[in-house]
């Protein structure tokens, strides 16, 4: 019954998708407003960000940082917090990890502490936060790779950035994202479980190393971002059809 499906995409990576529904209408990638007004929300997010990352991001070198984050929803226990955790300790690579409140399992009712377990953001290797400004992040010239869950807006995120992705999905919709970042774009991969269903801290820094001497994949990245971004510039097709939609509700 709605005279507009608008959504939060762009024509030129999901042309087949969008091809089969007409009326669902591109308007993405959704990028954040980079002003810096007192009125300004930081999303739909319900954690205050931490934005001394963004200076501890300055310390590092180009593309040699890893981002780990996964959503608003996802929870693992703790024996796969600490796998992931010495992982990543083990690829040698410094790492932005995003820690929200509940993200470990019944961590009200147990004594660990992951902040204490990763060293309480003592040595330059890691920074935890519970929560970052994540489009900020991704776009710091020092990100490498983007550790996610692959909610859709975190892929669009990280595709509007030109950031390669290693695949960690929850539920919903994430396991389909996952397909079209590593299978359709080609611009990620994602982890194998063991026996057990852990992602062991070995496969994390296998997968770590491996992604980042892609260079096919660093490049096809470069290519989808020059792609979305045309499409939200004045002339890209997803300006045209937003400009549309405004123009409809004026005669409204």
């Amino acid at each position: 019954m709605a005279n507009w499906w608008l959504c939060n995409t762009a024509y030129d990576i999901e042309y087949d998708a969008l091809s089969l529904l007409l009326r669902l209408i591109p308007i993405g990638p959704l990028m954040e407003n980079n002003s810096h007004s007192p009125v300004d929300i930081s999303g739909s997010q319900f954690w205050s960000e931490d934005s001394s990352c963004l200076s501890w991001l300055d310390q590092h070198k180009p593309h040699s940082v890893i981002y780990i984050a996964f959503g608003s929803f996802t929870v693992h226990d703790q024996a796969q917090f600490r796998e992931l955790a010495l992982g990543l300790e083990l690829t040698g690579r410094p790492f932005l990890w995003v820690v929200r409140p509940g993200f470990i399992s019944n961590e009200e009712n147990s004594s660990f502490n992951p902040y204490e377990f990763l060293g309480n953001n003592s040595n330059n290797l890691g920074k935890i936060v519970s929560w970052a400004p994540q489009q900020k992040v991704l776009a710091h010239p020092s990100i490498a790779c983007f550790v996610s869950h692959c909610g859709w807006n975190s892929t669009m995120e990280g595709l509007s950035n030109g950031v390669p992705f290693l695949c960690w999905p929850y539920f919903a919709d994430q396991n389909l994202d996952k397909s079209y970042i590593c299978d359709i774009w080609k611009i990620g991969m994602g982890f194998e479980p063991n026996v057990n269903g852990i992602i062991s801290s070995e496969e994390v820094k296998n997968k770590v190393n491996k992604l980042l001497s892609d260079g096919d994949i660093r490049g096809r990245s470069l290519e989808l971002k020059e792609i979305v971004m045309k499409s939200i510039a004045k002339d890209g097709q997803s300006s045209k059809n937003f400009n549309s939609f405004i123009k409809w509700l004026e005669k409204v």
